[in-house]
């Protein structure tokens, strides 16, 4: 699954980077979306694989809160990318007549570097938070990657702040990006809804199922895993979902319903088999 993640999102990534057809904002946003999804599972499977295989393993203090920042990140900028990427769809739907103007070479590269940076300072915060923790009791992690609630279990230090604190991060990093996207696609069902053929609403509708089948699995599993913590093993498997499943399938849902990349990707073989 690790190695199919990776090959799926750098093909993503490639085709992205070298075909003509694949040059509109959505398109760029995706080939974002799955550099996260790399940088995701080679923070999490690597080491989780180590542990599957050894029955246990070792990591050290610095590794431990670099995998977390790693994680933390990664998650963090891909709400801010599907965030961004909801936000294309609406242009594209809802203002037609307005898209290329609005989404402008500096809207769009604006919108991908606030996503990396403001994912990455957010988790910053978090990472700080858990720096000034004492560790003294048991140095076993029941769990297959830092997280932040496996690490505050390990901790003698009183968490009550810091709970409190985490739980007010949320609310930029989850709640209000996936409120965003929720208005987003109210303004886009209302606008579909609106147009006189079937068709016309199928065709119209096509452009976004895979963006929002993508964003209900991952928001999915977050909304659950962070806002409401006291789950046993439930978190475990949910945590698995959005750091290994979630990865695999999005190159899927986007290029199996995606007639552009589908095109992309014959071309580009093509060229590779007259190389070989």
């Amino acid at each position: 699954m690790y190695s199919m993640t990776i090959c799926e999102n750098l093909l993503i990534i490639l085709l992205v980077s070298t075909s003509q057809r694949l040059r509109s904002p959505m398109y760029f946003f995706l080939g974002h979306l799955a550099l996260s999804d790399i940088v995701l599972v080679t923070s999490i499977v690597p080491k989780m694989l180590d542990v599957i295989i050894r029955g246990g393993s070792t990591i050290s203090y610095v590794g431990c809160l670099a995998q977390f920042y790693l994680f933390g990140g990664t998650v963090s900028a891909e709400c801010f990318l599907l965030t961004a990427m909801s936000y294309d769809r609406y242009l594209a739907i809802c203002r037609p007549l307005h898209y290329i103007s609005a989404m402008s070479v500096k809207l769009k590269y604006s919108l991908i570097i606030s996503s990396w940076l403001l994912g990455f300072m957010l988790v910053l915060i978090s990472l700080l938070l858990v720096c000034g923790l004492q560790f003294c009791g048991s140095n076993v992690i029941h769990y297959f990657f830092c997280d932040y609630a496996p690490l505050l279990e390990l901790s003698c230090s009183d968490t009550t702040v810091i709970d409190i604190e985490m739980i007010l991060l949320c609310f930029p990093i989850i709640l209000l990006p996936f409120s965003c996207i929720t208005v987003s696609y109210m303004y886009i069902i209302i606008t579909i809804l609106k147009i006189p053929s079937v068709t016309g609403r199928q065709k119209t509708f096509s452009t976004c199922s895979s963006h929002l089948a993508v964003v209900s699995l991952y928001y999915g599993s977050l909304i659950i895993m962070y806002l409401f913590p006291n789950m046993g093993n439930v978190k475990k498997i949910l945590s698995l979902f959005y750091t290994v499943v979630t990865p695999l399938l999005n190159p899927m849902i986007y290029s199996l319903s995606n007639r552009d990349i589908k095109q992309a990707f014959r071309k580009l073989s093509s060229k590779m088999l007259a190389v070989l």
